[in-house]
């Protein structure tokens, strides 16, 4: 009675290790960025400040910046296969494109009357995507950055629809923190990591071989379109 009860055991003990996914440890400690809920009118925050914007407004940057990091994500995190910030990247814009779409329409609204004109307001917003893009681009605190935009991308896919800004809002100043270099980052010698930051992979690029678009209008007229994988390498 008692050896099949233990054989039992362990082959439900080895059917968990079998079934769960792997997932990259890069820290012996890993850092805790956990942060307080934000609005937006943080400084930093979203990048560039809004002056008078509304807290619709706000919101609306920070679902645009979050969008933007996990895109960034998407492209300087592949060095770690196990992340998924691809194809987490890539099922999330398509389960939120509508309030993408909101977001990026109300940015629009938004330059458009701070600056008095439909075409210089269309320019100063084609320069805060810019900046909103440079400003998730790390090398440093890569690894902290990948780790930490790899969870939010997953939580993003088991959030609803219509609540990307309430992620945006609770994660953001988490997603900032973890852009500094941090513990084993910080060290040279075997704790030190060098990680290749030359072309990328042909999965980061689009179905016509073309790196995906920082702009944010067309990233508002097509989101799925951002990083497609050409047909066949998806499993590559």
């Amino acid at each position: 009675m008692l050896a099949p009860r233990i054989v039992g055991m362990l082959a439900v003990t080895a059917g968990l290790f079998v079934s769960a996914p792997a997932s990259a440890q890069f820290f012996l400690k890993p850092m805790n960025f956990a942060s307080e809920r934000v609005t937006g009118a943080e400084p930093g925050m979203v990048g560039s400040a809004l002056p008078d914007a509304s807290p619709a407004e706000l919101r609306a940057a920070l679902v645009w910046n979050l969008r933007a990091a996990l895109n960034v994500a998407a492209l300087q995190c592949q060095f770690e296969p196990t992340l998924l910030t691809l194809p987490n990247y890539n099922a999330l814009i398509k389960d939120h494109a509508v309030e993408l779409r909101t977001a990026y329409e109300t940015l629009d609204k938004y330059f458009e009357r701070a600056y008095k004109s439909k075409k210089i307001g269309q320019t100063e917003l084609d320069k805060f995507g810019t900046r909103v893009y440079s400003g998730f681009s790390t090398v440093s605190g890569q690894l902290n950055f990948c780790q930490t935009a790899a969870a939010i991308g997953h939580d993003a896919l088991f959030t609803k629809v219509g609540q990307f800004s309430e992620l945006a809002q609770d994660r953001m100043a988490e997603l900032r923190k973890s852009l500094i270099a941090w513990g084993d980052q910080t060290r040279g010698g075997r704790a030190g990591y060098s990680l290749p930051l030359g072309k990328l992979p042909p999965s980061a690029t689009t179905n016509a071989g073309r790196r995906a678009s920082t702009s944010p209008k067309s990233a508002a007229r097509s989101p799925e379109r951002l990083i497609l994988p050409r047909q066949g390498e998806e499993n590559s």
